[in-house]
């Protein structure tokens, strides 16, 4: 059906530009299409040029997955007036765009010399290692010398990033860091109709107006692209118009009618966008023609009545007439425009599908989690300055001895103020942590000492919070957001998963946004706050690909951790997520009350970066035992030293215990080598027991790399957490340690 469709939609375009030609002729159109409008002739062709390239692109992604040469076609027809954007907008201008923007890259790319827009797209359909895009990783619009990061969104997952580079451009600026933008550069982000509706697009939005409210510059231009339908659902009439163009803070334009009009609309909308730095929403018209992909049979909810009614709206005949009627350009100047550019993208297509394909596992995962030990080892030594730290602290932390600024939360918050010293593009927000200081009172005094423009609070939203951040860290700022509590991160997990960790892999590492977030969470709070404060799940952050997890337990560790983790971020553009456990940030004992073994001495940093923690080093107590090995992490930890002092005492087991410290990727080099020397292993995961925490990935592979010794875990109850003293019933206690370890010896 489709294909035949495809055919129908050619020819009436074919047919009414052959008709035109016989018509009386017209004087060709001056300087304007009319009178007052801002479209040129020469302007106009252009663009007729770019949209006749975008369509001939799609069409011919259907004739190649006919044989087995295409795997994309999710196609732009019928959003080709979007080509008005892209000739409008700036090249210093960042776009994150959606699937069916063909138009608006092709005519983006006519701007940067030495451009070849559709051969480049002939090869991502191709899943060609040569696309210059994803090398052949998916069929993405994107360009580093275009300023196009690649998105793979279907649901405007991307904009809350693209509100946060918005935001970061006065920011960056502001803060010295150096960027290829400009002053007065807007970000452009495009999304459908139906996928408005999402509650992370309406988050996008919200932020957005948020930041305005506030004052904030935010020179975002929402376009959505409004096709009236998403894949089989119809969008009720007039519905993007009623809901975005009464919107505080938010300026609606609405682009729609013949081409010069839609140029005039579109134009006035990047100009406020531009001059006013605040948020506006273009509302363009589109068509959606011949389905939602190649795949779909729309005759299983349309009519063909309702189909051709659609066709009939074919923004490239209209605007074909268009030219031709105002004297732009003779009929047969069109017909050679379509014919040469079929000819061209037809010709292509034959050597493309010849180009070479990725080849191995290595080569797909390879710009994905680049990861250089001696280069993060350098970067963490890097602007020490002694002086400069004993004017910050006067008296320095590693010199205090009262017990009170020695616990994990003291030495966390004195290693922040160390952190932002040394790196100034270095930013910390989120909820509560500007003038309050953080929930536990990790980041107080951050925001007094740095400023605003560093140490801020956000609205109540995760994914926001996550959006600014990738939207920082694409032009040269380190963000540091703050989640607040573990539970409240899977309310945005997407911004993880399907953004901020994949975007060197979908660019072929072209593009990267590092960033240290600090994720407050794990249980153990003696009752208090329930299961929102008490998330001891972790499974689905280690499931991200790319992502990098630490923890730390006691403070010195800890702080050595988030040197660790804020130089690979910046060295090797990773993700990384520092979890911290809150039961841990101001424990002071470890076996009796008062006894102060869980405090220690601040390390302070070192000009050879051998201070920070790196994946690979584990924590090893009572290394000369060999009875059993304990591997545990964060409250775990503490848990299993108590267990290990009461079988020793009491049952005569000298067990050694591991502080895993990185539970992703998790250290198995170093485990390998102490199970092996142990002979026994029990993972003591404080973490749910169905793939909540890591035991089953330590046994696991432990077991593939060939270690045969007895080995068994200890986890908590697959429930949430309650309220009060049930809390013990679910999570792992110091008897379970021991009980396990008994049975294992």
């Amino acid at each position: 059906m489709s294909t035949n469709r495809v055919a129908v939609v050619e020819q009436r375009l074919d047919e009414a530009v052959k008709s035109a030609a016989a018509a009386p002729r017209r004087l060709a159109a001056k300087e304007s299409l009319r009178p007052g409008g801002g479209l040129t002739a020469r302007k106009a062709l252009e663009l007729f040029e770019d949209q006749a390239l975008s369509r001939a692109l799609d069409v011919t992604s259907r004739e190649l997955k006919r044989t087995n040469q295409s795997f994309y076609t999710i196609g732009s027809a019928g959003h080709e007036n979007n080509a008005v954007v892209g000739a409008l907008l700036e090249l210093h201008d960042p776009c994150f765009l959606h699937y069916r923007s063909g138009g608006l890259m092709m005519a983006r790319a006519r701007r940067l010399a030495g451009s070849t827009p559709g051969f480049d797209t002939l090869l991502s359909f191709c899943a060609s290692s040569e696309d210059p895009a994803s090398g052949g990783r998916h069929k993405v619009w994107g360009s580093r010398a275009l300023w196009v990061p690649p998105q793979t969104s279907t649901i405007a997952s991307h904009l809350p990033k693209a509100v946060g580079l918005a935001i970061s451009i006065a920011r960056a600026k502001r803060l010295g860091v150096e960027n290829d933008l400009r002053g007065d550069s807007i970000v452009c982000c495009s999304f459908g109709d139906a996928s408005a509706n999402h509650c992370t697009a309406l988050a996008g939005f919200t932020f957005s107006r948020y930041a305005a409210k506030q004052g904030a510059p935010c020179p975002i231009l929402f376009l959505c692209e409004d096709n009236g339908i998403g894949i089989s659902v119809a969008t009720p009439n007039n519905w993007i118009a009623e809901t975005f163009s009464n919107q505080p803070n938010l300026a609606y334009f609405r682009a729609a009618g013949e081409l010069d009009e839609v140029y005039d609309s579109v134009a006035a909308a990047i100009e406020h966008c531009r001059t006013s730095r605040r948020p506006t929403f273009l509302h363009l018209e589109t068509v959606r023609l011949w389905g939602h992909a190649g795949s779909d049979v729309e005759t299983n909810y349309h009519t063909l009545e309702q189909i051709e009614r659609q066709e009939a709206r074919d923004p490239l005949l209209r605007n074909a007439r268009r030219l031709i009627e105002s004297g732009a350009a003779t009929p047969e100047v069109i017909e050679a425009i379509l014919r040469d550019t079929r000819n061209r993208v037809s010709a292509a297509s034959l050597e493309t599908s010849r180009r070479p394909k990725l080849t191995s596992r290595e080569a797909v995962v390879a710009p994905m989690a680049p990861y250089d030990e001696a280069k993060v080892r350098e970067f963490a030594g890097q602007r020490v300055d002694e002086a400069k730290r004993r004017e910050l602290f006067g008296k320095l932390p590693e010199e205090q001895t009262s017990a009170t600024k020695r616990t994990q939360g003291a030495h966390l918050n004195a290693a922040l103020h160390d952190e932002f010293l040394r790196h100034p593009e270095l930013m910390l927000f989120g909820e509560d942590v500007g003038k309050k200081g953080g929930v536990y009172s990790v980041t107080l005094g951050l925001q007094k000492q740095f400023g605003l423009a560093r140490v801020f609070d956000t609205l109540l939203d995760e994914t926001s919070i996550l959006g600014l951040a990738q939207g920082a860290a694409h032009i040269g700022l380190l963000p540091m957001p703050e989640i607040q509590y573990l539970a409240y991160i899977h309310n945005a997990l997407d911004q993880l998963r399907g953004e901020a960790c994949s975007l060197r892999y979908f660019s072929n590492g072209q593009f990267a946004n590092p960033m240290v977030v600090r994720v407050q969470g794990l249980a153990y709070q003696k009752g208090f706050g329930g299961h929102f404060h008490n998330d001891n799940s972790i499974g689905a952050l280690r499931d991200i690909p790319g992502l990098m997890l630490c923890v730390g337990s006691r403070g010195d560790e800890s702080v050595r951790l988030l040197r660790g983790a804020v130089a690979t971020a910046r060295a090797c553009q990773r993700v990384v997520v520092v979890l911290e456990a809150i039961a841990l940030y101001h424990e002071r004992d470890l076996y009796e009350e008062g006894d102060g073994l869980w405090l220690s001495d601040y390390p302070p940093p070192k000009a050879d970066g051998s201070d920070a923690l790196l994946p690979g080093e584990v924590g090893v107590h009572h290394a000369a035992h060999k009875d059993v090995l304990i591997v545990s992490y964060a409250n775990g930890l503490r848990l299993s030293l108590r267990a290990a002092r009461v079988l020793e005492r009491e049952h005569g087991l000298k067990a050694r215990v591991v502080d895993l410290r990185w539970l992703n990727p998790l250290p198995m080099e170093a485990l390998e080598r102490h199970a092996r020397e142990c002979g026994r292993v029990l993972v003591a995961d404080e973490c749910r027991a169905t793939g909540g925490g890591i035991a089953d990935a330590v046994i696991a592979a432990l077991y593939e790399r060939g270690v045969r010794v007895p080995m068994g875990s200890v986890r908590a109850a697959d429930s949430y957490v309650p309220l009060g003293g049930a809390t013990d019933f679910v999570l792992m206690q110091e008897s379970d340690i021991v009980e396990a370890a008994r049975r294992l010896a």
